[in-house]
């Protein structure tokens, strides 16, 4: 039997960067629920017209102001609506462009870009769409969550002797190991396997890899490796829709600890790697005064 662990992150590893937080977060399948998956995924894709199109939760999940100006925007059939929302955006980067606001408009252009599959929906049919995504994944039974969750505030790189995505990917490492071990054990099955997959970045491919060999090498802090094999899979995010669906789990977490926002953690949360009934597959790295559901558990 071979696992799959898909793998994304929410925030920046970068301190202090943009975000208080950085989430890493892996989602587990049995490579054997795969097209089970897939299929629940572009169910709920074409229930939207999002058929082809990349699941990024923080896009989505945003408010796209112009869709508000337009006129009977929510009355409009999808290709009403883009025709709309397009002319409108238009109209402003032409306008951005003979502005002196040079970053204005180049920040503009790319919003727009990373939006653009998503303005046929309105902002309450886009977060219906994720919270139905986030209840798929609550259903799936078969499926464990893993993640680490770094308040960066309270992190030292100096103390801890790395960088904070390389402490959240061994951590990751560690528990989806931690899980391989326990399965091959009650399975009585020692050719039970997992493997990481993650969004193809080239910096990152390569530290990553780097790191599995070490770990094979040394081990983690934690635990030997014994059933993860040798180094990641990196794939395109955008033609992989399960690393899609690991993207909202860890955009799941990272909105919890910075806004407490429970929604979309509560749809995903059965999902959560646990012993006796504990919370051992995510970690909230931050101080002891603390008093998440992690923390406090």
């Amino acid at each position: 039997m071979v696992y799959f662990c898909y793998i994304d992150e929410s925030g920046t590893p970068d301190i202090p960067g943009n975000t208080s937080h950085y989430v890493l977060a892996g989602l587990s399948i049995p490579i054997c629920y795969w097209k089970r998956c897939e299929r629940g995924i572009s169910s709920l894709k074409q229930k939207y017209d999002l058929q082809g199109s990349e699941i990024h939760t923080g896009w989505i999940m945003r408010k796209y102001i112009e869709q508000s100006r337009i006129v009977g925007f929510e009355t409009m059939n999808y290709a009403q609506r883009r025709h709309e929302v397009q002319k409108f955006r238009n109209a402003e980067l032409l306008k951005l462009q003979k502005s002196q606001n040079k970053s204005h408009y180049k920040q503009t252009k790319k919003n727009y870009h990373q939006t653009e599959a998503y303005i046929h929906l309105t902002y309450y049919e886009r977060v219906a769409f994720i919270q139905e995504l986030a209840d798929l994944i609550g259903s799936w039974k078969f499926a464990r969550l893993f993640a680490e969750c770094i308040n960066k505030i309270h992190f030292d790189p100096i103390r801890a002797k790395q960088t904070v995505d390389e402490q959240a990917f061994e951590q990751l490492v560690s528990r989806f190991e931690q899980y391989m071990k326990i399965i091959s054990k009650s399975k009585n099955d020692s050719e039970l396997f997992g493997t990481l997959v993650h969004d193809n970045n080239e910096t990152v491919s390569k530290k990553h890899t780097a790191l599995m060999k070490k770990f094979h090498n040394q081990g983690t802090l934690w635990t030997s490796i014994e059933h993860i094999i040798e180094t990641p899979f990196f794939v395109n995010s955008e033609l992989t829709s399960l690393i899609q669906i690991a993207d909202l789990c860890s955009y799941s977490l990272r909105r919890y600890f910075e806004n407490n926002e429970t929604d979309l953690l509560n749809r995903i949360q059965s999902r959560f790697d646990r012993k006796n009934g504990k919370i051992v597959g995510v970690r909230h790295f931050t101080d002891t005064t603390c008093k998440c559901m992690f923390c406090a558990c």
